[in-house]
């Protein structure tokens, strides 16, 4: 009986997805029978604006429609946008949109008068998605850089925060070394965002601190001597911050770093720095693994599994979280 129960919550759902997030939604499709790829034509007039046609319009009313997003630069987000508004007014049964990275705002600090809260903004746009058929919008968000981001939604959507921290804990468990692991936080903002969730792990908190003009990261508290020793954060940019925590612990004792981001941003490619073909002799690979998700296809394309890097696929936690 229970099993007839739980199949009978199951629900069917139409995906569709933007051109850059195609390989991603495939991986989602095929974690689940009861996901079915939709498409859309991304259609440009002569003049550049978008001529979206969405396909089979009429079979999708009555149904659970769910979009995959990736607002990896200002110049995609407002044609996604478009069909965003128009699913759910499609007579569908109800409409959730999966944003792995909600990129906009960072970075973003409120200083003085005349800053522009970009974040807010987005937050305020997705806040007026149409209601479908089903009620408000889910969202689902992976890993939001700025925890008081998550208040900037209205009432209009559900937002469904997400962790891909799931994902590297699985993964260390299948590491030979899996009972040497300690896992460091960059500094305070990433211990407070995942250490509830890492706690049964020892743990290394680094801080910047300023040294004359320059910020010097420096040792705060644990102690990382004779372990494999696991950087986690939310994102990279530059990875500058991740290669001194590095250069700390190594002085430290660790005798091996490895690194996890949830979102592999890398503007400019910066994430050559961290390859270790780029590397001339083993001592430089500072990195032994480099754990990052398929949150930022770009970054997925550019660097595949080339050393250190190893991808950690969201679609298992996204097929599930589609049936919230």
């Amino acid at each position: 009986m229970s099993t007839h129960i739980d199949k009978a919550k199951k629900k069917q759902v139409l995906l569709f997805y933007c051109l850059e997030s195609e390989d991603l939604a495939r991986k989602i499709a095929s974690q689940s029978e009861l996901i079915q790829l939709q498409s859309i034509n991304w259609r440009s007039f002569d003049d550049g604006f978008p001529n979206l046609f969405i396909n089979n319009a009429h079979e999708i009313r009555g149904e659970h429609v769910a979009f995959l997003a990736s607002f990896s630069s200002p110049g995609v987000i407002f044609e996604q946008l478009s069909v965003i508004f128009a699913l759910p007014r499609l007579f569908v049964a109800s409409f959730t949109l999966v944003l792995p990275f909600f990129p906009t705002g960072s970075f973003e600090r409120m200083e003085e008068e005349g800053d522009v809260a970009t974040a807010f903004t987005m937050a305020r746009i997705l806040s007026n998605i149409p209601i479908s058929r089903g009620g408000p919008t889910s969202l689902v968000i992976y890993d939001i850089h700025a925890l008081q981001e998550r208040f900037y939604f209205g009432d209009h959507v559900l937002p469904c925060f997400e962790t891909g921290i799931p994902l590297l804990k699985q993964r260390l468990h299948q590491l030979p070394d899996s009972e040497n692991i300690v896992v460091a936080f960059p500094d305070d903002g990433a211990w407070k965002r995942f250490h509830k969730q890492l706690d049964h792990y020892p743990m290394v908190v680094c801080a910047k601190v300023r040294e004359g003009d320059k910020r010097i990261v420096r040792l705060k508290e644990g102690n990382p001597s004779g372990c494999h020793v696991v950087i986690v954060d939310d994102l990279v940019q530059s990875g500058g911050t991740l290669i001194e925590c590095q250069k700390v612990l190594a002085a430290h004792g660790a005798t091996k770093v490895s690194a996890y981001v949830t979102h592999a941003v890398f503007p400019n490619r910066s994430w050559g720095r961290f390859l270790h073909k780029n590397c001339e002799n083993s001592s430089e690979r500072a990195f032994a693994y480099f754990w990052i998700t398929d949150s930022c296809p770009h970054t997925v394309k550019a660097i595949a599994n080339e050393a250190p890097f190893e991808v950690l696929s969201l679609s298992g936690s996204i097929a599930d979280a589609l049936q919230i």
